[in-house]
């Protein structure tokens, strides 16, 4: 018998750039890529974004320490898809993620722009399901608590 477990989280990040200059990291797919699927010790097999509602995120990458953490060569794949975009205020995206293509959470995530004091403050929230051998809530927040600190680098970095 197989097991879901069941979580939710939300981030909030406070960023020096304008809401229209964050939004546009999450929007062009080479800003994307940078801050998003690059990265020291990983290794991009496929990355594509079709960012348009009803567009899709595909993305198929490994960890080069990946023996060491799971015993063996693990490659993840992650399907995304836009559910809702308002440009400049609010992105809703449904995603599934896989390892070695036996997917292990299915998740729903917002991500809100609201103007700021001399910048943006950016909400992301998700709610997931996690499947046998998922990583789970903790792993998924640390997970993306790192990507928002690395879309702050690539904006600090005038990208």
């Amino acid at each position: 018998m197989t097991t879901t477990t069941h979580g939710s989280f939300i981030i909030e990040r406070r960023y020096e750039a304008n809401p229209q200059r964050v939004f546009a990291a999450w929007a062009d797919p080479a800003a994307k890529r940078a801050w998003f699927a690059e990265g020291e010790g990983w290794d991009i097999q496929s990355y594509d974004l079709d960012f348009r509602e009803g567009g899709a995120e595909r993305s198929k990458f490994h960890h080069q320490k990946g023996v060491e953490t799971f015993g063996e060569e693990t490659w993840f794949g992650n399907d995304t898809v836009f559910n809702e975009i308002v440009p400049n205020e609010r992105i809703i995206f449904t995603y599934a993620m896989d390892r070695n293509g036996v997917r292990f959470s299915v998740s729903l995530a917002t991500v809100e722009f609201k103007s700021a004091q001399q910048g943006t403050r950016l909400i992301f929230s998700e709610s997931g399901a996690f499947f046998d051998g998922a990583d789970g809530i903790k792993m998924r927040e640390a997970g993306w608590q790192g990507l928002l600190q690395k879309l702050g680098e690539h904006l600090e970095k005038g990208a």
